[in-house]
């Protein structure tokens, strides 16, 4: 239980040899944010200062040893491991995905414990950090395998926000799995999130088609005739605020996503294609449909920028922010629903 009164930020260090411990360092450069949250980074104080000093970046780090020891007005260092390790900028390596998961398990144990508040998490290497105790394609999938309910990728500003149907799986596979069942379960998920962690009564949302032109009537394709639309239909018969299946390549470029609250892509190129060419660098990650809240930058380890000084923290202070404000929504809705039944 939070004993303070401002949001405890538990943050995962990501690829030790990618951008994510410098746009966490730069994040906090402004003392300004120890106004709003106190910060827990879960990673090491020797590489830390490693960063620090490659980077030429002079943010105060306080260290603790345990959770229970946070220092309010601080930047809180937990040391996940004591070892020095050589951070080799720029790499993808073994080393950087074993330390990544270490930093990442710590982070997501003291959430699920409730001593953090919510996680932001730095960016991984998808590929480095496999090993027998992280088999996924990425944070998403590992953290709905640990933490309480189903995910659902969201990617956001306070313009758009773009929901996946489908995650990180092969296009090949986008159609076999997409049936009126995941629809119906994404879609709940999404409408709820709106609802509870953004205070939109009834929301809006578009979901996009799986083929060019929503098949044109099976010309190319059925499955938006055959699965997406009734699906829609029934769902709509709730009560439900759930339109399309829109063609993607004209509701981005047209503005049509600006009357929506949300949309709903149906693979994961075609809403953050477009969401990133609108967005990036100002975008945040969110996991939605889980009883914590999770979120990133809407960016990965940047290798080719790794040591240089040169990464935008943009969209990680946003993340930070961004994942305050929906615990604070959250609690807020939560409250009210319980005093409601009483």
């Amino acid at each position: 239980m939070n004993k303070f009164t401002k949001t405890i930020v538990g943050i995962s260090s990501g690829d030790i040899n990618g951008i994510g411990i410098e746009v966490i360092l730069k994040t906090f450069t402004d003392k300004r944010t120890l106004d709003f949250c106190t910060p827990v980074i879960y990673a090491s104080n020797k590489t830390i200062s490693t960063h620090k000093n490659k980077l030429n970046i002079t943010t105060p780090i306080q260290r603790i040893h345990s959770i229970n020891n946070i220092i309010p007005n601080k930047v809180n260092l937990i040391n996940v491991w004591n070892e020095e390790i050589p951070i080799e900028f720029g790499k993808a390596t073994k080393s950087g995905g074993k330390y990544a998961l270490l930093s990442l398990n710590e982070a997501v144990k003291d959430l699920n414990n409730g001593t953090i508040d919510v996680l932001v998490t730095a960016p991984i290497n998808k590929n480095t950090i496999q090993s027998d105790d992280f088999r996924f394609p990425g944070h998403t999938e590992y953290l709905e395998s640990k933490i309480e309910g189903k995910a659902l990728m969201i990617l956001m500003t306070d313009e758009i926000k773009v929901a996946l149907l489908t995650g990180h799986i092969p296009i090949d596979k986008v159609t076999q799995v997409i049936t009126p069942e995941l629809i119906y379960k994404k879609v709940n998920v999404l409408h709820k999130t709106l609802q509870q962690d953004f205070s939109i009564t009834k929301p809006k949302i578009a979901v996009l088609s799986i083929n060019p032109h929503a098949g044109d009537n099976g010309v190319i394709g059925d499955e938006d005739t055959n699965i997406i639309i009734p699906t829609l239909e029934a769902i709509q018969k709730e009560g439900k605020l759930v339109y399309g299946p829109y063609p993607a390549d004209s509701f981005f470029g047209s503005g049509n996503y600006k009357n929506f609250d949300a949309i709903l892509a149906t693979y994961h190129d075609q809403g953050l294609t477009p969401f990133k060419t609108l967005a990036f660098g100002k975008g945040v990650n969110y996991t939605a449909g889980l009883n914590k809240i999770r979120t990133s930058p809407d960016h990965g380890t940047a290798f080719d920028l790794a040591g240089k000084g040169e990464a935008d923290a943009s969209s990680f202070k946003e993340a930070v922010f961004t994942a305050i404000s929906i615990y604070k929504t959250r609690k807020e809705n939560i409250n009210l629903k319980q005093t409601a039944l009483n």
